[in-house]
Parts: C-alpha cells; sequence; structure tokens
C-alpha cells in the first residue's frame, strides 16, 4: 500500500524531508506522494516517517496502490538496490 495525501493538506513542510525514498514532492496545491517510490517506510522504520510529523493527519492509505508488506519489502529492496 502506498500512501497518498489528502485535501486537508496545509502544505506546512514537515513530511517531504522525513520520506527517506523522496517519494513526496510539492503538487500543484499540496503535497504529493509518488506511490511507485512509497513503501511506507518498510525497510527504512517500523512507522510512516510522514504520518508521525503531520500536524493535521492528512496522510492515509492509498486506497488505489494496495500492496502486501512482502511487496513493500521487495519495492524497498529494488529502489536501495538490494535486489
Amino acid at each position: 500500500m502506498a500512501l497518498t495525501i489528502t485535501d486537508e493538506c496545509i502544505n506546512c513542510d514537515v513530511c517531504e524531508p522525513e520520506c527517506p525514498n523522496e517519494a513526496i514532492y510539492a503538487g500543484d496545491e499540496i503535497y504529493e506522494i509518488d506511490p511507485d517510490k512509497c513503501t511506507e517506510c518498510v525497510g527504512h522504520y517500523d512507522e510512516p516517517q510522514c504520518i508521525e510529523v503531520c500536524p493535521v493527519d492528512c496522510i492515509i492509505v492509498d486506497p488505489e496502490h494496495t500492496e502486501t508488506k512482502e511487496e513493500l519489502m521487495e519495492k524497498y529492496k529494488h529502489l536501495t538496490g538490494e535486489v
């Protein structure tokens, strides 16, 4: 499962630097998450760091990108070159 940012985002800039995969970027109106890079921090941390720091709780599981923990770990390995 990749994460997504809802329109409640206040563009506070705290989530972007916390993402170890550089999946978060400034979109046209709010921050967005690239589902191809988001591993929900699997392989890096126990919990998604963007959710941990978000002051308005606007980061949720993206229902359009469902993945198992195993699939997220494989994505992590691919992104970090551990494959």
